[in-house]
């Protein structure tokens, strides 16, 4: 996901302000996976990833095991027997299959990933039109990701105003130091009971 951010952003800074490149420089830092974490049925993402691996790619994977099982068979019993062409043409797709099941696990990481960058396009969407408001109407020069800076004002945290933004709830630790810093929080933001983890790749 991060890479997906660092296109968006450069994306974001490019059309931005490519006819600003005078103006005051102000500086944000942003992090998607905290802005994800917050959103409401994220934790569907999740269940709908176990259900992808347990009803689409365990089922698959038996497939693929039967069907080796069968064309194995069948080799060892005709492949003597066989024109040189079909021997050799059966023997490619048998190895086929075998190489599919011993990198299974890898396989199965890619699709995950992949099914799971389906599944949160549309929460990408609400979060990337937020940032690229708030970015054009608080004339932000350069967005960073939240972990590029050793220590950035909270104030200049994209990722807390993407949620104010989106009307998200925030932890309470996150509204606690807002405050302590001047920051204002609109009375309209409520804390979290929980900060829910984004959805982890594999």
């Amino acid at each position: 996901m991060k890479k997906v951010l660092f296109v968006c952003v450069a994306v974001f800074a490019s059309l931005l302000f490519t006819n600003h490149t005078n103006a005051q420089t102000k500086i944000g830092t942003f992090d998607e996976e905290s802005v994800l974490g917050l959103m409401p049925d994220i934790d569907k993402v999740t269940a709908a990833l176990q259900s992808f691996a347990k009803d689409s790619l365990a089922v698959d994977y038996e497939y693929k095991v039967g069907e080796f099982n069968r064309r194995d068979s069948i080799f060892k019993k005709d492949s003597a027997t066989m024109p040189a062409r079909a021997r050799e043409q059966a023997l490619k797709e048998l190895n086929q299959i075998k190489y599919q099941l011993v990198n299974w696990q890898q396989y199965q990481q890619q699709a995950v990933q992949a099914k799971q960058e389906e599944l949160l396009v549309p929460f990408k969407q609400k979060i990337y039109a937020s940032l690229e408001k708030i970015i054009r109407e608080q004339k932000y020069s350069h967005i960073f990701r939240s972990d590029a800076l050793l220590k950035s004002p909270i104030g200049d945290n994209l990722s807390i105003k993407v949620a104010q933004d989106l009307k998200l709830n925030l932890p309470k630790e996150v509204i606690e130091e807002l405050k302590n810093q001047g920051v204002p929080v609109p009375a309209s933001t409520t804390t979290a009971p929980a900060t829910k983890p984004a959805p982890k790749k594999g």
